[in-house]
Parts: structure tokens; sequence; C-alpha cells
């Protein structure tokens, strides 16, 4: 496969779990694993971007992330990738759009969390990414009711799954998203930087 990507079998379900991974830690191994059984995927794939738009402050070396990201995400159907460092895309709806070219034979799924949700009409062609693929949402359970008022769900109301139908995101036709309530680990990136946990490379 190109650009270092694993091989996939034609009608093979992989979810893309995207971010700066800057640190990489054990909340973003917990809600990969329960993406995999959750929304029915075959792999999932860590895209490590080399920046986030929507943030001011640049993230750490690229090969700083991937090899952290590699040191704690250790599973035989997850793999890491800097597939947007190789193609040049910055933006979500470009990545998938270039991934869809290459992987033909793939059926992806865009994983977020309910926080991204919140936010998700401020992506750049965030109906586009909608129109294109599966979004399948992950969040504690006291995040389900800003997530329902998100502007985006609000939109795409209609193409929300009902949770007992959650395992058959992955073999749904876009737009199609499902909502799945997970305990969350209380852990995050920008809290492991702010104690200086992940220095600076």
């Amino acid at each position: 496969m190109p650009y270092g990507l694993p091989y996939v079998a034609r009608g093979q379900k992989i979810g893309l779990l995207g971010g700066s991974f800057d640190p990489p830690h054990t909340g973003h191994v917990h809600i990969t694993k329960e993406a995999l059984k959750r929304f029915g995927l075959d792999q999932v794939w860590w895209l490590v971007s080399p920046g986030n738009p929507l943030k001011d402050r640049g993230p750490a070396k690229l090969e700083q992330r991937m090899t952290a990201a590699r040191d704690i995400m250790d599973h035989p159907r997850v793999h890491i990738s800097d597939f947007e460092s190789h193609v040049g895309t910055r933006y979500t709806a470009e990545t998938i759009a270039v991934l869809q070219d290459k992987c033909p034979q793939a059926r992806f799924v865009w994983l977020m969390g309910a926080d991204n949700l919140a936010q998700f009409h401020r992506w750049r062609d965030w109906q586009d990414i909608m129109a294109r693929v599966p979004v399948g949402v992950l969040a504690r359970p006291g995040d389900r009711i800003e997530a329902r008022t998100a502007k985006a769900a609000q939109v795409f109301r209609k193409a929300r799954l009902h949770p007992r139908n959650s395992r058959q995101l992955s073999r749904a036709i876009a737009p199609a998203w499902a909502f799945a309530n997970v305990p969350m680990q209380a852990i995050s990136s920008t809290e492991l930087r702010k104690n200086g946990a992940w220095p600076k490379g």
C-alpha cells in the first residue's frame, strides 16, 4: 500500500482517528479499543497530523509524536500513520478524499469525541465529511446533552443511527452517524503538557 498504509482487503471497515496526539495517552488507547467494538470496525488508523489548523500553538515534532504513539498503542488491529505529512493535506475533508482515492476498496468511518462534535461545524468542509463517510462519536455519559445540541447533530439529526444499531455504522451509507457512551479516563494531552509530562522535542 502507498505511504506506508497497511494492506486493506475489499470491504474492510476502517476507523480513522485523527489528531495531533500531542502527546498520545491512555485515553486515546481506550476510545480506540471501544470504537473497534462499538462500531463494528476491522481496523483503526491513528492519523497523526503535522498540525491542527484550529490551534495557534504548534505541536511537538512529528517524529516524537509518532514514536510515542507506537509505544503506547500496541494492538494488531491499530495502525499508526503520518499519512497527512506524506500527501500534504491539512484538513480532514482533504485527507478523507485522498484516502478514498488511494484505498477505494475500504469502508472508512471517521471517529471523534463529543468535544469535537460540539465544534465540528467550525471544521473546513464539515458537511462534505458527513457526506463522504459515516461518523462515530465517542463520549462520556455526561457529554450527551452538549453533543445533541451541537450544530452538526441538529443539521444531521435524521442521519443518526439508533444506539442499538451502532455496530452497523461501518456498513451505513453516508450521511450517517452514531453516538456511543463510553466510560472515559480523566486524562488529556493538555494536562500532560501543563504538568511537564510531555517535554517538547
